[in-house]
């Protein structure tokens, strides 16, 4: 049985565990096992998945990153989405959730994911324990180490939705938790559910998720939404991506080098009024500001590429442009009554993407 490459921080707990399924390790931490629901919480750790198809199947489900997700999972979610978009007050499946609690811990500022997030619960009947600024307002602030805190929430609820400031956070979250640990964004590393409502809308906007061309504009180095939409779209057939990014915030070697061992065909491009000419979707990001040490770096980077009125004329009738929000200046406000600017449509799917995904983990343990 060969680790995940998430072994280096799961350390020995691994090793002494007992099998219980092809997916996971259980441990246990204590002598006296936790209860849930008036069930033994076995602990769970995260081994090679194999399958990465069968995640929507896995009893107990974590949300990490975007490469646990595959052709068929991403069928179930989105088969789910488009039922909660169906959901009404005071039905059966307005309920479904009744009694279970979620926890939003968030590190990290944050207006759609947490709001998202914790409307998503309350319209399936469940409730949600909120903080955000954790790392001031919490026991961080005291010293306390994430999987102290993860240790502690979870006496508390029955999901963690974690928003961090440090790439890989969410990894060690889970491999300490025995509930859910949905990642909400982990400083410059993934966003997984970001991913999932950004492909769901690219679906529904074109139609297909085969033979696709998006632009990738921006902040790509610390850009979390599009590296995981980077893992995510290359698992499609036909797919080419232009980056289209500052030197200083051009998209990871490491995303690069993964895309080419997939076979998927990417291109760095200078020229935005090329690429939008060429492209389905346009997918527009922020720079960072949050995350350069060199205020002279930022400002360089700033204002470069920039989707206004002109660059709409270079795009086709049925492409798109989406974009993670917020956003700064790199879309002109002229841009919002344009049909083909999708980017609000893409975020009310995001209570749609999480209704599913909140459900599916929780239905699960």
């Amino acid at each position: 049985m060969q680790l995940h490459h998430w072994q280096a921080l799961q350390g020995s707990r691994a090793t002494h565990g007992t099998r219980c399924s092809g997916t996971v390790i259980c441990t246990r931490r204590n002598s006296i096992p936790a209860t849930r629901h008036g069930q033994q919480v076995i602990r769970r750790a995260y081994v090679e998945p194999g399958d990465v198809k069968a995640w929507h199947k896995l009893d107990c489900k974590h949300v990490v990153e975007a490469q646990q997700f595959g052709p068929e999972a991403l069928h179930a979610i989105f088969a789910e989405a488009a039922q909660m978009e169906k959901v009404k007050p005071g039905t059966a499946e307005a309920k479904v959730l009744d009694g279970r609690v979620m926890a939003t811990l968030f590190y990290e500022p944050s207006t759609r994911t947490r709001l998202s997030f914790e409307s998503a619960i309350t319209h399936l009947g469940g409730t949600v324990l909120s903080t955000e600024s954790a790392g001031e307002y919490s026991s961080a602030a005291k010293g306390e180490t994430l999987e102290d805190t993860i240790r502690t929430i979870e006496n508390y609820a029955d999901c963690i939705v974690l928003r961090h400031f440090q790439a890989g956070s969410a990894k060690r979250a889970a491999l300490v938790s025995s509930v859910p640990i949905i990642n909400a964004g982990d400083g410059p590393g993934q966003h997984p559910t970001q991913a999932l409502l950004d492909v769901y809308s690219i679906k529904k906007e074109i139609g297909r998720l085969n033979n696709l061309k998006i632009g990738m504009v921006g902040d790509l180095l610390n850009g979390r939404t599009v590296h995981s939409l980077a893992y995510m779209l290359s698992m499609f057939e036909g797919v080419k991506m232009y980056f289209v990014a500052p030197k200083v915030v051009a998209m990871k070697e490491e995303i690069k080098t993964y895309l080419t061992g997939k076979g998927v065909e990417w291109e760095e491009v200078d020229d935005l009024n090329a690429v939008a000419s060429d492209v389905d979707v346009l997918y527009m990001t922020r720079i960072q500001k949050e995350r350069f040490d060199d205020m002279k770096q930022y400002t360089a980077a700033r204002g470069k590429y920039i989707i206004d009125t002109k660059v709409m004329q270079q795009l086709r009738n049925d492409a798109v442009v989406l974009h993670p929000l917020p956003r700064v200046d790199e879309i002109a406000v002229e841009v919002d009554d344009d049909p083909r600017a999708a980017y609000f449509r893409q975020a009310k799917n995001g209570l749609y993407i999480r209704m599913a995904i909140v459900k599916q983990c929780l239905l699960g343990c």
